[in-house]
């Protein structure tokens, strides 16, 4: 699927920093920790605790965080729906990743095994 250009350089400018404090908020609402959250982020990017504090406190744009990213080979797993678009089939790839991670983070919020988030027993 076809997202904006503009939406898409909004989402590379964004900063990694602006987000995460909601990404954090939504996890703990539900009952999950800021630990099963950096797993999940460290299974999609590859980014320790240590490295992701780094990240934060230098105010990296998307952009940025994901061409540092090591980016999980199972990443093809994730699939679904995200902030109405079909994750698979979103065309830019930076959108794409970001988007993912929007996936998982939804997934952790819900109440999903860890395993399934995490594709490790697909």
């Amino acid at each position: 699927m076809n997202t904006s250009s503009k939406q898409d350089e909004r989402i590379a400018r964004m900063t990694f920093a602006s987000v995460y404090p909601h990404y954090l908020a939504k996890i703990e609402k539900k009952g999950r920790t800021e630990a099963e959250l950096h797993q999940v982020i460290e299974w999609l990017t590859g980014f320790d605790a240590p490295k992701l504090q780094q990240l934060i406190e230098d105010k990296v744009t998307f952009e940025s965080f994901f061409r540092e990213a090591i980016i999980n080979k199972n990443v093809h797993l994730i699939t679904g729906v995200i902030c109405g678009y079909r994750v698979e089939e979103i065309t830019n790839p930076l959108t794409q990743q970001v988007r993912y991670l929007d996936k998982l983070v939804d997934e952790l919020a819900k109440g999903k095994k860890m395993e399934k988030i995490l594709r490790s027993s697909l």
